[in-house]
Order: structure tokens, then C-alpha cells, then sequence
């Protein structure tokens, strides 16, 4: 009798260290970030680096890149996006060291790569911002779920031979929307995942940083 009450005891202690063992080793969910169950691939794409390199898939790969799309002339998403980026940086890379930030210019007309080389690196040395034209850049950005389009104002300056005549204005003056989201690759150089910014009414769009930094070390350990 005494045996079988020390057996069932005992499966019983086994049975309930399964389960804790179980629970401790329970990844995480992510919170915050879009996260694609399954990854989604990237098609081919050929972009220039600050530095004048060549970017494409390859080299995207053996890194988490954190891909946004901006450009220097933006009044305030970019900059506090960056800024933010900046941040929370050595967080990232305390999770795992082979993080890569890349800024994706939308606004070929005025970025120039050393204009580009000038902004990214006031951010942070180790970012990237990459360039092309319109036509490389925006099948990019329907692969990854983002937008752009340059705003009205542009045309209207163009066509407005008296605006820029008798009142100064000039078809450089323009604005570009583009997505504040935040676009997560893998180091297979598929996309992960998609960090969206809070937005509030009447505010600029931001990225929050413990949010992101929270969720991409889950990202990391379910990888």
C-alpha cells in the first residue's frame, strides 16, 4: 500500500514539474509589433548605400535590419524616429549584436548621396540610408506594406509658372508622406515583423522605443 501511494506521489511530483517545466520555457508572445507567423519574402532589389555601395537581398542578410522610410527634408517624423532609433540602440544590440538601421530615402529628387551621408550620420555612424529612383523604390515599399507619394504641392509649383516667378516659390519646396512605421527583416531578409508608431490627434506619429526594444527580444527568442 505504502508503495503505491509513494508511486502516485511521485508521478504526481513528476507530472507537475512538467508543466512548470513547460511554462518556464514558454516563449513569450509578442505584445506590440505586427509579427507574420510566417515571414514573408522580399523580391529582388538593387539600391545604393550612403557610402555609394550597392544594397540588395544579400545584403540584407546574417542581420535584423530595421528598415524606415523618410528623407532629410522631413520637418518631423524622421528626425524623431531616428532620434528614438538612436536611443534605444545599444538595447537592441544587447539582444543580439548584428542589428542594422536603414533609413530609405524617398525623395530621390533632393537627397543626394552626400546629403544623405551627412544626415544619417549626425544620428548614428552605424546607420545606413539607402537611394534610387522612384522606380526601384516603390515596388520596395509595396514588398514591405509601406506608402509614399510625393504631395501636391510639387505639381502645383511646377505647373504654377507665376508662384515661382513673382512669388519666390521654388519646385524644391515640397512635402512627401510616407509611412512612420517601422519594418522588421530578418536575417534570412524576410520580413518579420512591423513596428506601428502611437499616434494621437494633432501629434507627430512616434516609434515607442521600450515597446519595441520589449517585443523584438521576443521576436529574437522565437526566431
Amino acid at each position: 500500500m505504502n508503495k503505491i501511494v509513494t508511486l502516485i506521489v511521485a508521478l504526481g511530483a513528476l507530472a507537475a514539474g512538467i508543466v512548470l517545466f513547460g511554462q518556464l520555457n514558454q516563449k513569450a508572445p509578442v505584445e506590440f509589433a505586427l509579427h507574420y507567423q510566417q515571414a514573408r519574402d522580399i523580391k529582388t532589389f538593387e539600391l545604393t548605400d550612403h557610402l555609394g555601395e550597392k544594397f540588395n537581398n544579400e545584403s540584407l542578410k546574417g542581420k535584423w535590419n530595421w528598415v524606415f522610410f523618410g528623407y532629410t527634408s522631413c520637418p518631423d517624423v524622421c528626425p524623431t524616429t531616428l532620434q528614438e532609433l538612436n536611443f534605444i540602440y545599444d538595447d537592441l544590440q544587447a539582444i543580439t549584436n548584428n542589428n542594422q538601421v536603414l533609413l530609405v530615402s524617398v525623395d530621390p529628387k533632393r537627397d543626394t548621396q552626400e546629403k544623405l551621408a551627412s544626415y544619417i550620420g549626425y544620428f548614428n555612424p552605424e546607420f545606413k540610408a539607402l537611394h534610387g529612383d522612384h522606380g526601384a523604390l516603390f515596388p520596395f515599399a509595396r514588398n514591405l506594406g509601406l506608402m509614399y507619394a510625393i504631395t501636391e504641392t510639387e505639381v502645383d509649383l511646377q505647373l504654377n509658372s507665376d508662384a515661382i516667378e513673382n512669388h519666390g516659390a521654388t519646385v524644391t519646396n515640397y512635402l512627401v508622406d510616407h509611412s512612420a512605421s517601422l519594418v522588421l527583416i530578418n536575417p534570412d531578409g524576410k520580413v518579420e515583423a512591423i513596428f506601428k508608431p502611437k499616434q494621437a490627434l494633432g501629434e507627430v506619429p512616434v516609434i515607442e522605443g521600450d515597446k519595441l526594444v520589449s517585443d523584438f527580444a521576443k521576436i529574437v527568442a522565437l526566431y
